[in-house]
């Protein structure tokens, strides 16, 4: 049986206050369950990645157990927690849900995309056709956005590459050459893509059409340690997961500071080096919490 755990008696766990002199929008977010656990009760270990869809599935890479977890979440309750292991996934980092309902999983071993069926079936790894030139491809973090288009972040050749859904090349953006080092980016609604730059705690992002990177903030160190993931949600709020910060911090549209939540601790609300966060439609964030070994869930509120 799944075990996790809600908080009923206090509804708000993290506040963020706006602090944009434009008089931004508050966000809060309300804790609502935390899940340790798979379906027959073996507990969570490391977790690095997680995503989630519309249809209330979410999809944990339980890393330091080398296996992926199939759950879903829906009017506050848990299910499932079924496991998904494969020889092909012996590692497994970053994690996403095709709209087909395809997983696909980022190998930190094999350096390898691995794609699956809804139940986890291995189908084939992710092999990129027609690249402009022939050179070692080595994945960071990857994306896969509404229309399944496939984002792959290649650090060995400084790259952003976009692929179509068949994984056959249609472009690539190079990363900024004065880059600190890029961890992480995501990919808005509209196609804008927001790069992350951990070491110097910077946001880049270009336009669906653009061919080059430009700062979206400026330097963010005084208000985080090291941010290594970021996500972007429907209304284009962007979230960072500081891991060494244990933060959440969340950033406006045009790249203002709109507040964070600092958090080191293991009450439920708090986090220990967050890893990979997601967003679903109905505005639920599930943010792996790697060294609580648990998934924390929250719902949204502006």
């Amino acid at each position: 049986m799944i075990k996790f755990m809600t908080n009923a008696v206090v509804a708000i766990i993290i506040i963020v206050i706006a602090q944009s002199s434009f008089g931004a929008e508050s966000v809060k977010l309300r804790h609502v369950a935390s899940v340790y656990s798979d379906s027959k009760g073996g507990g969570i270990r490391l977790p690095e990645g997680v995503d989630c869809n519309e249809k209330s599935v979410f999809i944990v890479a339980d890393t330091g157990n080398n296996r992926l977890l199939r759950y879903s979440f829906q009017n506050g309750v848990v299910k499932g927690g079924e496991e998904i292991k494969l020889s092909e996934l012996p590692y497994p980092l970053r994690v996403q849900i095709s709209s087909a309902g395809d997983i696909l999983a980022l190998d930190g071993k094999t350096h390898r995309i691995v794609r699956m069926g809804p139940e986890g079936g291995f189908k084939a790894f992710i092999e990129p056709e027609g690249l402009p030139s022939v050179s070692t491809l080595v994945p960071k973090s990857f994306r896969i956005d509404a229309s399944d288009t496939i984002y792959i972040l290649d650090i060995f050749s400084d790259r952003l590459l976009v692929l179509d859904s068949a994984g056959k090349y249609v472009k690539h953006i190079a990363l900024p050459q004065d880059q600190g080092f890029i961890s992480d980016f995501a990919v808005s609604a509209a196609g804008n893509i927001f790069l992350l730059d951990s070491v110097n705690a910077l946001v880049y992002s270009a336009s669906k059409d653009s061919k080059d990177f430009l700062p979206l903030t400026r330097s963010l160190k005084e208000d985080m340690n090291f941010p290594a993931n970021i996500t972007v949600d429907k209304s284009g709020i962007i979230y960072l997961a500081d891991q060494t910060g244990s933060a959440v911090t969340m950033l406006g549209p045009d790249g203002s500071f709109r507040g964070h939540q600092s958090g080191f601790g293991w009450k439920e609300g708090l986090v220990r080096y967050p890893s990979q966060l997601c967003i679903n439609e109905k505005e639920e964030i599930f943010i792996a919490d790697r060294e609580n070994n648990r998934i924390q869930i929250f719902t949204l509120v502006k």
